[in-house]
């Protein structure tokens, strides 16, 4: 099901939501080196893999080696420093030190940040910020724009966490804004359980409870196979959600109860 919109107006401008979308898309369009697709591209995998979040990187506390990157993926240790690749018929022949770090000076741990700001295609972040104006609107104004921030970078970390101990010793790149939005979307489930949202549900617009919708899609996420998706990272970011929305939700700005006054 893809959401269209919901039901749920505001009652200021969401600036914070607003820039983190303008951030994303100026980063894949203008900061990302755009993927040619080719075996080597050389450019592409070094800005990914040296920006990205990587568990292997997050478990150890290091940057992963060469030999650890051309594991999963040779293509991509041939962008890392000090490698040089040879292209033979349709394969890599790479030449350097597998045990030397691919990225030395990498910060493993601020790339859980910018790794938040990239996606893998025009889909992937048109997709991602369609979620995030539908959802993250009414929780900034909800909860006011330095504590919905605050949440969405705590979402992303949690997310983040999330894929890291379903996958600890993987070397493949994290990317997207999608661990933040998916816990966008639970707070969303917690505080407005009953807003309509406007979906496609197939061919068909069709009106549903944001209970249903969200539920729907959250169950969705166990049933994802290996294509790529970060489907641990959705689910703890979705978690995470929940569980702030939850706490939250007792002391969250309730309209003020209409008493009568006689004069």
């Amino acid at each position: 099901m893809i959401p269209l919109k919901d039901f749920n107006p505001t009652h200021r401008r969401a600036w914070v939501t607003l820039t983190l979308i303008v951030v994303c898309v100026l980063v894949y369009f203008w900061v990302q080196p755009p993927a040619s697709g080719a075996m080597l591209d050389l450019s592409a995998n070094r800005f990914t893999y040296s920006k990205a979040a990587i568990p292997e990187e997050l478990t150890s506390g290091e940057p992963v080696s060469v030999g650890e990157v051309a594991d999963s993926n040779p293509a991509a240790a041939a962008s890392c420093e000090g490698v040089t690749a040879t292209r033979v018929d349709d394969r890599i022949r790479l030449s350097g030190d597998p045990a030397a770090p691919c990225f030395p000076e990498k910060n493993v741990y601020l790339a859980v940040l910018t790794s938040m700001f990239l996606h893998g295609s025009l889909a992937h972040l048109a997709f991602n910020m369609l979620f995030l104006w539908i959802f993250g609107n009414n929780l900034e104004d909800r909860w006011g724009r330095a504590r919905y921030l605050l949440f969405y970078v705590a979402a992303g970390v949690a997310a983040t966490l999330a894929f890291v101990l379903t996958s600890p010793s993987s070397a493949i790149p994290l990317i997207g804004a999608s661990g933040a939005i998916a816990g966008v979307m639970g707070a969303y489930l917690v505080l407005f359980p009953r807003a309509r949202i406007l979906g496609l549900v197939g061919i068909f617009p069709l009106p549903l409870p944001a209970w249903i919708y969200l539920g729907f899609w959250f169950v969705s996420q166990f049933l994802g196979g290996s294509d790529g998706v970060a489907y641990a990272a959705h689910i703890g970011g979705f978690v995470f959600g929940m569980g702030v929305g939850a706490l939250v939700r007792p002391s969250a700005q309730q309209p003020p109860e209409v008493v009568p006054t006689w004069r």
